[in-house]
């Protein structure tokens, strides 16, 4: 339970429509309430009467019809009010997930599978809608009915109003707590199999094409289902328990023959009083019935509770990475300094980077070159600061890199990463990400300068639908499209982490030589394993197992005959 206290905080955010609500539900219980047990009254009363009694039967006809009134009204306004109030709740909430969620380093984001996130983020957010409105609601409307009820049916004979309170009070202290620990297992098997079934659904549809190729598509198809039905098979035992739940109230039928067998021998001997026995058997009747809602209502709060413990697991995380509010740092070429700096990935015992230091002039461009997991990618990681060193300095301009807040870094930098994310979106949408202020002539100018006019032609242009992933793009086009984004950017420190990767040797031919054109005079750091263009570059530094071991002009090392000599032998064209 102590999981769900910060989203019982968020109520605080709207006391008074969560409060409007709760008296709404109460208003159109008592309503009820009132309809039926005026209306047993009145049709008693009558025949007891005879014809020569309507006249004094006006008022109660009045008063049925004012309850009927005021029971569609309460129950409309009650509606409104509580969803609404929910609805801003649960705004509040995703805005608060999202605002820790972003907080997050990226190598704490990598511990989620994938499509877990996004779980958390919707399903588990929207299960919290129940605590308000299939828990508190209800469970506070039907301690108010049960004070309210008494209160009244003693007015007429106490020991009336003691048994059905005390049977109605009895009913909504042990059902709750007794059905919750029923259903516990079913709640929190519904919230972890519907959780595990979308991840699988998830991985099924995004590997499709290489589980068909492969021929797995089928057992995979059928593990999905498999799946499905241990989630049907909870919500089903939780639908066999939310019915023995609604069952268990037949205790309405036993209390109301109780109320007549002990009436039976008071208020039926005196005539004028008769028709008060059914007034307070329709009232026994319509009371019980704010206890059906509350019966149930602890069913589905152990699949709350999971996906509150959920959601914590996304809010309660410490952020990796804490940038300061604001810095004064100085425009142009940002120099680049590092120090003795070493890094290991989460569960790696071996350091990707160890005793590293690199210092890069301002101005300089410099190539990284080395065989795959020397540290060349998590060098440039460290310096977009999407992980932090475990020990070392790394500066820039002569300023701590921790000392940078993360506004001004990220506008100071331009980067390109291996893996290059197109939204579900327009062309225009997608570079603007870059340059939310870039005309459409800049867009169209930039998109020419990477070989990218084909995605102009037709009528739609920039409005083309780029869709999932940018599906209807070639690897090399993704590429190229993280290139334009960069180009739009502009920023005073370049880090390309295999910027031609996947394209013709004429098309890396322009790209480089554009790219070459664009940092001119501004610190260029390219990770590459492609040898083309280097002679152009100030430096090219050589690494393995996380260090430097060669570094120099291409002219220089070509000479030496060294590592890079053998690197040119081995992998030229």
């Amino acid at each position: 339970m102590s999981a769900l206290r910060p989203f019982l905080r968020l109520f605080r955010r709207h006391p008074w429509r969560l409060l409007l609500g709760v008296l709404l539900a109460i208003v159109t219980l008592l309503a009820n309430i009132g309809l039926l047990a005026l209306s047993g009254w009145f049709l008693a009363a009558s025949s007891l009467a005879g014809l020569a009694g309507l006249y004094s039967f006006m008022l109660p006809a009045a008063g049925v019809h004012g309850a009927a009134i005021a029971r569609t009204g309460a129950r409309y306004f009650e509606r409104l009010v509580s969803h609404d109030a929910t609805f801003r709740v649960l705004q509040h909430l995703r805005v608060f997930t999202f605002s820790r969620l972003i907080t997050l380093a990226p190598g704490q984001l990598a511990a989620f599978r994938q499509g877990d996130l996004l779980n958390r983020f919707v399903g588990d957010v929207d299960t919290l809608d129940h605590l308000y409105l299939r828990v508190i609601a209800p469970l506070a409307g039907a301690f108010a009915v049960i004070v309210m009820v008494t209160l009244g049916i003693s007015l007429v004979d106490m020991r009336l109003a003691l048994v059905l309170g005390g049977v109605m009070l009895a009913t909504l202290v042990t059902m709750p707590p007794l059905f919750y620990r029923l259903g516990a297992p079913a709640g929190r098997a519904i919230a972890l199999q519907r959780n595990e079934w979308r991840l699988r659904l998830t991985q099924w549809l995004s590997g499709q094409a290489e589980l068909t190729l492969y021929g797995l598509s089928t057992p995979w198809r059928q593990q999905l289902n498999s799946d499905e039905r241990r989630w049907q098979a909870a919500q089903y035992q939780q639908q066999r328990l939310q019915a023995l739940s609604q069952s268990l109230l037949l205790l309405s039928g036993v209390t109301v023959t109780l109320l007549l067998w002990m009436s039976a021998g008071g208020l039926a001997h005196n005539t004028s009083h008769g028709a008060l026995i059914a007034l307070i058997v329709f009232c026994a009747l319509a009371a019980f019935e704010a206890l059906v809602p509350v019966a149930g209502a602890f069913l589905p709060l152990a699949q709350v509770v999971a996906a509150a413990e959920r959601v914590n697991g996304i809010i309660n995380q410490t952020p990796a990475l804490a940038f300061p509010d604001a810095s004064t740092l100085a425009a142009g070429s940002l120099a680049v300094a590092i120090d003795q700096v070493t890094f290991h990935y989460p569960q790696r015992s071996d350091a990707v980077l160890q005793a590293f230091s690199l210092h890069v002039r301002a101005g300089e461009r410099v190539a990284l070159l080395g065989p795959t997991g020397c540290g060349k990618s998590t060098l440039l990681a460290l310096l977009a600061r999407a992980w932090d060193a475990e020990a070392g300095s790394i500066e820039l301009q002569n300023v701590a890199l921790r000392e940078w807040d993360e506004a001004s870094l990220r506008q100071r930098i331009s980067v390109v990463t291996q893996r290059v994310h197109l939204f579900n979106q327009t062309l225009r949408d997608n570079l603007r990400i870059a340059h939310p202020d870039a005309s459409d002539a800049r867009l169209s100018d930039v998109l020419r300068q990477t070989g990218l006019a084909r995605l102009l032609e037709g009528e739609e242009g920039l409005n083309v639908w780029l869709g999932e992933g940018g599906r209807p793009l070639s690897g090399g086009e993704l590429r190229r499209l993280a290139i334009a984004r960069a180009l739009l950017h502009d920023g005073d420190l370049w880090l390309l982490d295999e910027p031609t990767e996947g394209l013709d040797g004429a098309t890396e031919r322009h790209i480089l030589a554009r790219l070459l054109q664009a940092t001119a005079g501004k610190t260029l750091i390219m990770v590459t394993h492609r040898l083309t263009g280097l002679d152009a570059l100030d430096r090219i530094c050589m690494m393995e197992n996380g260090q430097i071991v060669e570094q120099g002009a291409h002219h220089e090392l070509i000479s030496k005959a060294g590592r890079y000599w053998h690197f040119q032998q081995r992998f030229a064209l």
